[in-house]
């Protein structure tokens, strides 16, 4: 009964461990708090039913009665009885939430906020997995099909963030999994009576098991690889836009890529501000369409106001090969909603997970599931693939409004989801409030208010373009941007989506491509300095619409709408929805590669935080740099044979110092010659060795067997019948160090007045003779003698380190609280 009552509270810990990686969902941790309440109550009753022996059905309907316990009070309706007590009005209002969560789920992006239907939705999940995972673990032992309920709710970031998944919560999932069967595998391996150890020695009942270590080593090994292959297989990890980040990174200009957001997030303005401010002028898209006068190709939408700015939230949806929403299903009266095609073929320069689509597509062709789409934000995506080179058909819905239709909707419910979210401003900018409060005064609908701010932002208030400014989405940048009312599309399309926010009516900057100015026929060729933001509307029963607030003479291909006119005309005009203005003034045509260089200034670039970026460094200097450090590295074993090889034939040579002296030796006058020894044994011993440890390094550097059981008599005979038999110099050297190493290790008195160093050079040359290009290479290059010497001292250090550790392991468990325990129980 312990070890089930064991098992069942690892059971309920490893289950809220495999829930982890929802906080990848949630934007704070209440779901944690509610689901380990939850966990907690149905595994007290799975304890209770236990102990007064219920069957499994039992505790099946205990654990159950706990959950829906747990609701009733996390999710109270008002009609409970005794406020945890469910009634008929509990279930009622069980139905909602859980209504409720599908649209929460439709309108809401990760990260979530805590709402009631969503928490609802989670707490249940979890609860209900808990009861799942405790009959397979506990009631009928099979730990290993715990995994499979406990995958339900492990993966559902995989399918929901589907932008670079944090890998931690993984990994903590992971370790309640292998948790919850070492559990079990220790109490089924307990039941069998004492254990022992391979040897026969007995194992105490502290002590782990004897491959408890192994598993462990496998289970870390399999957690580790599991996390890493991941990261190291290319096309699993994409970035959002890796070639417009490309160069531009974190907008600093320093060349290096950068987020600007969180993980798994870009900064849109910042990729935007590099590739405006590029020097060279490169073909992205090419787009052929059916649509006389197309809007903007867009791609991706920052919908996520935080204090440094607008910020794009990661998508989620369904694959593209499949049906998409139907656009005409939820188009108010009024609007006029116009079918067309197009082809669209992204160049080798764009390098991206998102494809370039016109807003609201119907059908995909040539797009494999891979791409999914995202309804909210009406955009297509990938986390597998890259729209590189690609190219793809689609059908589309082109929507028009009237001026008249949108003075129609109605302003959204404070309570409805698209409001909540998409007005929401990090904190209040008094200038934007007093601003915002002095244009709204009077209007009576939300399309008044927008038309309202949109007209604000004209020359006739002082508003010009110029792309040679600082960039930036935050309050003080806008404040910033309003004050001196001079910048470009960023500023212009974040200023009016925070005022619009501002206004109570939901709004969120676009990114896209204009027309531009290369056109042949119904086909547009557009480059990176057509890269554009915009503001777009959210009106209840009409949908998303766009505003383009940049001054059009700054925007080459630029498009203008009836419901948002250009407010920079020189003459009131009406033009007709969807018709595309050509950019008038002197200033059309400015710059160096005309139309789609109006107003750039290329010396000057942009920032999100407001500095300049200076020019990006050459590359070569880290190329070159690299490359010698490399050379180093593959130098340090040749430097090592190098020093070795000087440091013995030093001593070597010093082995004979000797002195002449004169004498009348034989008595009859006539000079004498003698040679004295000036060296001592010990000397002469040392120096006998050095030799003799080089030439056994040689040996191993030219491939010759080595033997260490040999004499060196035999090594040196062996060497002279197998390597050197020709070489009459070679053969004489080796016999000298062979005997000069034998004198040292076995005589008496060591051989003294040889000359080593020159028999160590006549077997190096000789030996060298001998060998092939590729091994004379090696042996200067990468000396076989260093490297196996360095394979050796590893190994070496590896085993002390192990005895090291399991001498402090066995100390520290001499001190183990269950030792202790067990040798007073004992006594």
């Amino acid at each position: 009964m312990i070890a089930s009552r064991n098992i069942g509270a690892v059971a309920a810990a490893a289950t809220l461990l495999a829930a982890a990686p929802l906080s990848a969902i949630f934007q704070s941790w209440t779901w944690l708090i509610q689901s380990a309440i939850a966990v907690a109550v149905v595994a007290g009753v799975a304890a209770l039913t236990r102990l007064v022996r219920a069957p499994l059905w039992g505790q099946v309907l205990g654990m159950i009665a706990a959950l829906l316990l747990a609701l009733t009070w996390l999710f109270p309706s008002g009609s409970e009885l005794l406020a945890f007590l469910p009634s008929t009005g509990t279930i009622s209002h069980f139905a909602d939430l859980l209504n409720g969560s599908m649209q929460d789920m439709r309108s809401y992006g990760v990260e979530v906020p805590d709402t009631d239907p969503l928490l609802f939705i989670t707490v249940l999940g979890v609860g209900g997995v808990a009861v799942v995972v405790d009959v397979l673990a506990v009631g009928l032992r099979r730990p290993a099909l715990a995994g499979l309920p406990m995958l339900a709710i492990y993966s559902v970031p995989v399918a929901v963030y589907v932008d670079s998944v944090p890998a931690t919560p993984f990994v903590v999932g992971a370790a309640g999994y292998l948790w919850l069967l070492v559990t079990d595998n220790v109490h089924r391996v307990r039941r069998f009576g004492r254990r022992f150890t391979g040897d026969g020695r007995g194992v105490d009942v502290w002590e782990a098991s004897p491959l408890a270590s192994a598993g462990r080593r496998l289970a870390a090994v399999g957690v580790a690889l599991a996390v890493a292959v991941p990261l190291a297989v290319p096309g699993m990890t994409g970035g959002l836009l890796d070639t417009l980040t490309e160069g531009t990174g974190n907008g600093t200009g320093n060349g290096r890529s950068g987020s600007g957001g969180t993980s798994g997030r870009i900064d849109l303005f910042a990729a935007l501000a590099g590739q405006l401010n590029q020097s060279e002028v490169a073909d992205l898209v090419k787009v052929t369409t059916s649509e006389p006068n197309p809007f903007y190709l867009r791609y991706a939408v920052a919908d996520e106001l935080r204090p440094n700015g607008f910020q794009a939230r990661t998508p989620s949806g369904r694959a593209v090969n499949r049906d998409l929403p139907d656009p005409t299903e939820r188009a108010g009266r009024g609007v006029q909603q116009t079918p067309y095609r197009a082809t669209v073929e992204v160049t080798k320069s764009l390098s991206m997970s998102l494809m370039p689509v016109y807003a609201e597509p119907t059908r995909t062709d040539d797009l494999s599931g891979n791409w999914l789409y995202d309804p909210n934000q009406q955009v297509i995506f990938s986390n597998r693939e890259s729209s590189r080179g690609r190219k793809y058909t689609f059908d589309y819905i082109r929507s028009t409004y009237s001026p008249a239709v949108l003075r129609t909707a109605q302003p959204l419910p404070a309570d409805h989801p698209v409001r909540r979210q998409l007005t929401a401003t990090p904190g209040t900018v008094p200038e934007v409030e007093e601003l915002v409060k002095g244009l709204v005064q009077g209007k009576r609908t939300d399309y008044d208010r927008v038309l309202a701010i949109y007209q604000h932002f004209s020359a006739d208030n002082g508003f010009s373009y110029r792309l040679s400014t600082q960039s930036g989405s935050s309050g003080q940048d806008i404040v910033n941007f309003l004050t001196n009312k001079v910048g470009y599309c960023q500023q212009y399309a974040a200023a009016m989506a925070w005022l619009v926010r501002t206004a109570g009516i939901p709004a969120r900057v676009a990114f896209g491509f204009t027309n531009g100015s290369k056109r042949d026929g119904d086909t547009y060729t557009l480059t990176n300095l057509n890269l554009h933001a915009w503001t777009e509307v959210y009106f209840d029963g009409i949908g998303w619409v766009p505003f383009d607030a940049t001054p059009s003479y700054g925007v080459p291909g630029s498009t203008r709408s009836s419901w948002a006119p250009d407010t920079d005309a020189p003459e009131p005009t009406t033009p007709g929805a969807g018709t595309a203005d050509t950019p008038q003034g002197p200033d059309a045509t400015a710059g160096p590669a005309g139309p789609d260089n109006a107003d750039r200034d290329t010396d000057t670039g942009l920032s999100l935080g407001g500095q300049t970026p200076t020019e990006e460094p050459p590359v070569w200097p880290w190329w070159a740099a690299g490359l010698l450090a490399l050379l180093a590295l593959l130098a340090v074993p040749a430097l090592r044979r190098l020093a070795l090889r000087r440091r013995r034939s030093g001593r070597a040579a010093d082995a004979t110092v000797a002195s002449p002296a004169t004498g009348d030796g034989d008595g009859t006058g006539a000079p004498q010659t003698r040679v004295v020894v000036v060296a001592d044994a010990n000397r002469a011993r040392a120096d006998a060795h050095a030799a003799w440890a080089e030439l056994l390094d040689t040996l191993v550097d030219f491939q010759v067997r080595v033997d260490q059981t040999e004499t060196p008599r035999a090594t040196a005979d062996r060497l002279v019948r197998e390597t050197l038999t020709d070489d009459v110099d070679a053969v004489g050297a080796a016999r000298l160090l062979g005997r000069a190493e034998e004198r040292a290790r076995y005589a008496r008195d060591p051989l003294t007045g040889e000359g080593l160093l020159p028999a160590l050079r006549a077997v190096r040359s000789a030996l060298a003779a001998r060998a092939d290009r590729r091994t004379r290479v090696l042996a200067a290059l990468l000396p076989p003698s260093v490297l196996l010497r360095w394979r050796t001292a590893l190994a070496d250090n590896s085993s002390r380190m192990v005895a090291l550790t399991g001498r402090a392991r066995h100390r520290l468990l001499r001190w183990n609280p269950r030792r202790l325990l067990a040798e007073r129980t004992a006594r």
